[in-house]
């Protein structure tokens, strides 16, 4: 999400800017509903895209993500685009919080004496918010993943006349904590940590140096106008995306508890880097790597928008620093 700091809410105590905490949980949470609803489509067809695995004669069940979209919806509809949708909306709001009021204070503690903060310590600080992330990432992109590929497993099998159950977010869950305990939910750990960590340390320097090559503000913040935090935040959260996204292709891999018959099985990270090179060639780490940029973008520009809007502000009668 926006790399607080830059265009998030302050107060002033004794010549000290405060970071209000609240405020920032609140445009989290808004900023994750609205992007979520918004661009979980493409997320879905995304999931898809990396865990489908070229069959031995190079088949295919999907041949682009316009491919992709057309048989998801032909198949389940409307509202199947929007498969595991809620268990993100339910979760997206602490994991928002965590990362956003993480990211604020190791910001703060790493800031030198004289008041700098070098590339190299924005860099740990976003690094440490992903890590600190992943205690609500990972569970919740487990159950999402499950989710957004029921339809290709339920579609695969359908076609060699076979049939699948139903299952629903609280199921999986359930029968998780039921046969393994909670640890059940944390399967994927090392990979989402590559992934969040990673991704953290590359977009909150990016979005930072990128936003401040931008014109200022003429209300005396020295703050980027609107438009210049909305461009540097969709430009950095893809950029990021697509850098990371081999992680994001082995996480969700990972996290695929059913498998389509005849696909590979992967017993960890290394396992799974190893055998999709060896089967599937370099390119495969980058499947859905566009779904992902396009998925990234607004999220990170919604989240700007809801900053510079000062929505939490307005509601909880806060004066913004934006402002």
């Amino acid at each position: 999400m926006a790399s607080s700091g830059n265009n998030s809410t302050t107060s002033t105590v004794s010549g000290t800017k405060q970071f209000a905490l609240l405020p920032k949980i609140i445009n989290g949470g808004i900023a994750g509903i609205i992007g979520v609803s918004c661009v979980f489509p493409l997320d879905l067809v995304k999931t898809r895209l990396q865990n489908q695995q070229v069959g031995p004669n190079g088949e295919k069940m999907y041949n682009s993500m316009l491919d992709c979209f057309k048989k998801t919806y032909r198949a389940e509809g409307y509202f199947g685009m929007y498969r595991g949708s809620a268990v993100n909306i339910l979760l997206i709001t602490p994991e928002k919080a965590i990362k956003l009021a993480a990211n604020d204070f190791f910001r703060h503690h790493l800031t030198t004496s004289n008041g700098t903060l070098p590339i190299t310590r924005q860099m740990a600080a976003g690094g440490l918010a992903g890590l600190c992330q992943i205690v609500i990432t990972t569970p919740m992109e487990l159950l999402k993943i499950q989710m957004q590929d029921a339809g290709r497993v339920a579609a695969q099998a359908k076609a060699v006349g076979k049939t699948t159950p139903k299952v629903s977010a609280t199921s999986i869950a359930m029968e998780l904590i039921r046969t393994k305990g909670i640890t059940g939910l944390y399967k994927g750990t090392g990979a989402t940590m590559l992934r969040d960590v990673s991704f953290s340390i590359v977009y909150f320097p990016l979005f930072a140096t990128l936003n401040s090559l931008g014109p200022r503000r003429d209300d005396g913040s020295n703050e980027a106008v609107f438009w210049c935090s909305f461009l540097s935040g969709c430009a950095a959260g893809s950029m990021a995306a697509l850098a990371v996204n081999p992680f994001d292709v082995v996480k969700t891999r990972l996290q695929a508890l059913k498998k389509v018959e005849g696909e590979m099985q992967f017993n960890g990270v290394a396992d799974c880097i190893g055998k999709t090179l060896k089967h599937e060639g370099l390119t495969a780490f980058f499947k859905g790597g566009l779904c992902r940029m396009i998925v990234i973008a607004p999220l990170f520009g919604i989240a700007q928008m809801v900053y510079f809007l000062g929505v939490a502000e307005a509601l909880l009668g806060v004066k913004s620093g934006n402002k």
